[in-house]
């Protein structure tokens, strides 16, 4: 199908569309799609996806730099996992390595037909995205979101959670915060820092380009945090493991937490409990978002014309000791 529509100038939906009879293209290109696709040897399926018989499995991909040390995507697969299997669904969760990403290597489970949809959790690359959207199988993206690709998404309420938790801060008395998270790297690192800049225009702060500090390389893994000259009195980190070594790097240097610096994580999983001082961290709702991944996969999966956009979860703001 990508061949044909490169050929004629389309998009692969449009032959999608044309090649199964559906609605969307003209009489005259369907027509133009028939005739390419059979000079260029063209063989259908040998069922159309309403006749296909149900696997019974659920996809889940996941790219090995948020699984090999994360603790917080196991939690949410668990999550998805269980709600899949209150409606009768198994999952497969496939790794997606360095590798298969970047050369846009299909999963094994879309190559074998071995599963109805496809659950993508955490940020994969976009190239590597519509790949695996050209499959055209049902899809949901979980815990992150692309405004350049129509594929619906559940996110925890990013923006808002790194609101109130700068907005703690302030509260505290403190007034020079930095923030910690490679603002590029994902959708959701990006919104978080939104919501703490946002904080911080409401209180009339200017924003300081050296007091945002990146946490993560090109390829998504951990860098050491290189702290400004000038220190500021707070850190709003976009996770709790980052949080969490943060708080270790300043202890080292001398620095008592909260009293001399505060410092606040992301998530509410096992780093912020496990810091000293426990971390004042905004609680993703792992239940809420995996439910609710499920349920609109399935809805797609039964045939329904359903579209969620973006659904934002919301959270809780969790004060500890760490500010």
């Amino acid at each position: 199908m990508a061949d044909v529509a490169q050929k004629l100038g389309i998009s692969i939906v449009s032959v999608s569309k044309g090649l199964a009879g559906k609605d969307g293209v003209s009489e005259e290109m369907r027509a133009k799609i028939l005739e390419t696709a059979a000079q260029m040897g063209y063989v259908a399926p040998q069922a159309r996806k309403e006749e296909r018989v149900s696997s019974g499995n659920v996809g889940i991909l996941v790219a090995d730099r948020f699984i090999a040390d994360n603790a917080f995507y196991p939690a949410l697969y668990r999550q998805v996992m269980v709600r899949l299997a209150e409606s009768g669904y198994s999952s497969i969760m496939e790794i997606v390595s360095p590798e298969a990403e970047c050369k846009g290597i299909m999963p094994a489970m879309v190559q074998g037909n071995k599963v109805d949809g496809i659950i993508l959790m955490g940020e994969l690359r976009r190239s590597y995205l519509k790949k695996v959207i050209s499959s055209g199988l049902p899809l949901i993206l979980l815990d992150f979101y692309d405004e350049e690709l129509e594929a619906d998404s559940v996110t925890s309420d990013n923006v808002a959670g790194a609101f109130r938790i700068t907005n703690a801060i302030l509260k505290s008395g403190k007034r020079k915060i930095a923030y910690v998270g490679s603002i590029f790297a994902t959708s959701s690192i990006m919104d978080r820092f939104l919501g703490y800049s946002k904080a911080l225009l409401q209180a009339g702060l200017p924003y300081r380009p050296d007091w945002r500090l990146d946490d993560r390389d090109v390829e998504g893994r951990f860098i050491p945090i290189q702290l400004p000259e000038d220190m500021p009195d707070a850190f709003v980190c976009n996770c709790d493991e980052v949080a969490y070594n943060l708080v270790k790097q300043l202890k080292a240097r001398g620095y008592r937490i909260p009293e001399d610096i505060a410092v606040t994580g992301y998530d509410d999983h096992q780093f912020a409990q496990i810091c000293d001082p426990p971390l004042t961290t905004y609680r993703v709702n792992l239940e809420d978002m995996g439910r609710m991944a499920a349920v609109q996969l399935l809805r797609k999966i039964k045939g329904k014309r359903f579209t969620g956009g973006n659904s934002i979860v919301g959270g809780k703001l969790i004060l500890r000791d760490s500010v």
